[in-house]
């Protein structure tokens, strides 16, 4: 049986939803498309999020010929025999452009990705690859220079899950409509929640949930539960995992472990996802402990990643040892301040250029327009040289984003820079 993600696809570009940030009516993106300007392009992001659909979609609304490859499964061999059928096809009688998908690009080695090169150069081909790899680290900078347009794909927000997971309920051809199976909205918007933003997830637990539930009776909360095998706390005692990770983070500033562990232990009790804690403490470590403890974000990336590898039940014990640390460390936000101050004379001030001296001066023509004529290399110096490194305006206003205070480690670099102020 085919199943109900497949049968559910969307097939034209009005069906399609998420990606708002590049994709609208009116958007560059959207009218390359309907103007049949298309050219060729990457996409990334987490899987569930329409980077396949999206490209069946285009290649339909291109007229081309398209071709879908996993380079998984397929290698270089099926490529140069793809390529050479589409140069039949550019350069015969119907000058017809191919347009080629490689799903999971990033499989494929160096080697591989450059086997593509000189069918892009020569337009043969349109190449759309798609990627749960950032592609300026899994993809060929020669690759990257000639495709250009890299769109990330974002995870899908609760609330266009839930209009996903509706129109497979009632949709009556491709969805389960036919059935007339009546779902509890807290149930659909659990459901939305516990996908994780994959429509692909969201879509065949709906199919799960349809084929097995017992006739006549409506989908609840519990039985979304049951499919997911995950708690609804939250949604059983009425707590909200957002005032929850709040708490924690106000008490992890207060230097309350208590609290702190409090707080932890309600979040994984109502089913809150480790992933989500993870994010807010390391953001923690930086934020609210920074400088005071600087080998804070250290630890705590290293607990949420065993926390991740363990898993539940064990993995409440990383994040706890993370928590604890957080709320017991000296407490610093000067990073953050310090960032902060410099956007907001970014935004509301007239900044000079960079200084000549500080300019990049490896390559030729560069010293006779005197870029870093002037440099001082700190090292040659003993470490330390006294010179101008912010643009001349600040410099002269004698501009300080940076704060130090007095707690903990922080102590000592504050220490360090006043020493080097007398110099």
């Amino acid at each position: 049986m085919i199943p109900l993600s497949t049968r559910m696809r969307p097939q034209t570009l009005e069906e399609f939803k998420g990606q708002e940030h590049f994709l609208y009516p009116g958007s560059l993106f959207y009218n390359s498309i309907k103007n049949r300007t298309f050219d060729s392009a990457i996409f990334f992001g987490p899987s569930g999020t329409g980077k396949t659909t999206l490209a069946r979609i285009i290649a339909r609304e291109m007229d081309g010929s398209f071709y879908e490859l996993n380079a998984s499964v397929t290698g270089t061999k099926e490529l140069k025999e793809l390529i050479e059928r589409a140069k039949d096809s550019f350069y015969g009688l119907e000058k017809k452009t191919t347009y080629v998908y490689i799903d999971e690009f990033h499989r494929w080695n160096k080697l591989q990705q450059d086997s593509l090169l000189k069918a892009l150069e020569e337009g043969v081909i349109k190449f759309i690859g798609s990627t749960t790899e950032n592609p300026y680290f899994s993809v060929n900078n020669a690759i990257i220079s000639r495709v250009r347009n890299i769109y990330e794909f974002k995870r899908l927000d609760k609330e266009v899950l839930a209009g996903i997971i509706k129109r497979a309920i009632e949709d009556k051809d491709r969805g389960i409509g036919a059935l007339n199976i009546q779902w509890q909205n807290e149930a659909i918007n659990i459901l939305a929640e516990f996908s994780n933003g994959d429509a692909r997830v969201a879509l065949d637990m709906v199919g799960f949930i349809a084929d097995n539930i017992e006739a006549d009776k409506p989908v609840t909360k519990e039985n979304v539960a049951e499919a997911m095998q995950r708690k609804i706390g939250f949604y059983d005692r009425g707590d909200d995992r957002y005032n929850l990770l709040s708490a924690l983070q106000k008490s992890v500033r207060g230097s309350d472990p208590d609290a702190a562990v409090h707080y932890l232990a309600r979040l994984m009790d109502g089913g809150a996802d480790i992933q989500m804690i993870g994010r807010r403490l390391m953001v923690m470590a930086s934020e609210d402990i920074g400088m005071a403890y600087p080998s804070a974000i250290s630890i705590v990336t290293s607990c949420v990643q065993a926390a991740l590898m363990v898993g539940m039940p064990e993995a409440v014990i990383n994040l706890s040892h993370a928590v604890i640390l957080l709320a017991s460390a000296p407490k610093s936000n000067s990073a953050y301040m310090a960032y902060d101050a410099a956007l907001t004379d970014i935004k509301n001030k007239k900044i000079d250029d960079v200084p000549a001296h500080l300019k990049d001066s490896h390559y030729n023509g560069a010293k006779t327009m005197g870029f870093g004529v002037e440099y001082k290399y700190p090292h040659a110096y003993g470490g330390y040289v006294k010179q101008q490194y912010l643009p001349d305006n600040l410099y002269r206003e004698g501009v300080k984003y940076y704060k130090p205070t007095d707690n903990g480690s922080e102590s000592s670099f504050k220490r360090y820079l006043e020493s080097l102020d007398k110099k």
